[in-house]
């Protein structure tokens, strides 16, 4: 059987709140259908508009086999192009990040606007059409300041997505916002594993003290492990969330996305060691610190935590079967100065920690996973319900992907 029958057959017979065979998590023909199916055809996150203040700037990024380049363009426009020149396929963009007067090929010198059309190419004869040959460009969509993109020729919906969580994203303000701090790690463990590891804290008692100084780990009230001290401590909060205008109560149900403003542990306002802010100066117009932490989740490849100091983005990319690299990015006010208002080193302690132990946690599962004795076990449906909606996110996606009406036609009729 090829690997895509094979997976589809995994999926269908696959025990409901179980963990998923070892193929999806170590096998490379399974990895490669991941990232035709989910990372090829979803709304992708890549960055911030904040990335790429101004005309000029761009950052680049790969889904799997596909490098892009975000640029912000002389009249503002932000495009998300192919990083492929349309003359012999050359990668154009070989840094990270930069500014740019105009998109020049490093091998044979054609030269781009800032929207991917083509200005300049040598030696190509009269009968040469420069307008022929623009690159090519992949979907973007923007909500709230953050930047998604698809590969797909018919992208799914993402209005629904923006309209839900502009309101949450609108108080921070990312349009006037900065990087303060950003670090990429390396994790050895399949994309999924990151994810799941991210989707539940049943293991944050024993593997995150510096997270838990100001987490709450309980997902909302109607968490069946919330205690009646963390109900009064959201209902108290919501009132006055309420009373500013104040985005809070969750995005509708769906297993895809979810925005939601939870307080953070009483007496702390911010992601720090000591729960006091990192950064003096708030984000966006908010006079109030205590803003919690607005937590915002698109599948497949990014959690955030929002807060009135400061934010923290985080952007998960596939690498290979057993490799993903995870971004984490601390933003401020554009205005806030670092050594005055902001101390790097007192913003980034707790998530670096977190993330060191996070990709401990990841490797020493894909280790596990990887051995003949690994077998599904069962999710704690009370600790672990983020992890199951992923999966339940994930296998319904590859099933609508997978399913080939002539195959059943087929088997029927024999």
């Amino acid at each position: 059987m090829s690997a895509h029958d094979t997976m589809f057959d995994l999926l269908r017979s696959k025990k409901q709140n179980y963990s998923l065979p070892r193929e999806f998590y170590n096998d490379p023909e399974f990895f490669q259908l991941d990232m035709t199916h989910v990372f090829g055809k979803s709304w992708i996150f890549a960055g911030l508009v904040c990335d790429i203040p101004k005309p000029g700037n761009f950052f680049t990024l790969s889904i799997g086999d596909d490098p892009l380049v975000i640029v912000r363009d002389d009249n503002h426009e932000i495009h998300a192009i192919y990083n492929t020149c349309r003359h012999r396929g050359s990668k154009i963009c070989l840094t990270e990040k930069g500014s740019t007067a105009k998109l020049v090929c490093p091998y044979h010198q054609w030269t781009y606007n800032l929207d991917g059309n083509l200005l300049f190419a040598g030696n190509m004869g009269e009968g040469f059409k420069p307008a022929d040959y623009p690159l090519k460009k992949a979907n973007i969509g923007i909500a709230g300041g953050m930047i998604f993109v698809c590969l797909a020729e018919n992208p799914p919906a993402f209005d629904s997505f923006k309209l839900a969580v502009e309101p949450f994203l609108r108080p921070h303000a990312l349009d006037r916002a900065k990087i303060a701090h950003e670090i990429t790690i390396r994790e050895k463990a399949n994309w999924k594993l990151v994810i799941e590891n991210n989707r539940e804290c049943y293991h944050c008692n024993g593997s995150h003290p510096e997270l838990l100084n100001s987490l709450l780990e309980f997902d909302n009230t109607d968490d069946p492990r919330a205690t009646p001290e963390f109900k009064q401590l959201v209902d108290r909060k919501a009132r006055e969330w309420d009373q500013l205008g104040i985005a809070h109560e969750s995005t509708p149900h769906n297993l895809q996305y979810r925005a939601v403003r939870m307080p953070l542990a009483n007496g702390t306002t911010s992601m720090t060691m000591d729960g006091t802010p990192a950064c003096q100066k708030l984000m966006g117009d908010l006079k109030d610190p205590d803003m919690g932490s607005m937590r915002l989740l698109h599948l497949p490849n990014t959690w955030n935590h929002f807060m009135g100091d400061h934010s923290i983005v985080f952007r998960v990319m596939p690498v290979g079967p057993q490799e993903t690299l995870v971004t984490t990015k601390w933003i401020v006010h554009e205005d806030a100065v670092e050594g005055k208002d902001y101390d790097i080193e007192k913003m980034v302690a707790v998530w670096n920690a977190t993330n060191h132990q996070d990709r401990e946690l990841a490797e020493n599962n894909q280790l596990g996973i990887n051995s003949r004795a690994y077998q599904p076990g069962p999710y704690a449906q009370e600790a672990e319900f983020g992890v199951i909606n992923f999966i339940n996110w994930y296998s319904s996606e590859m099933l609508k992907q997978l399913f080939d009406p002539a195959r059943f036609q087929l088997a029927a009729s024999q």
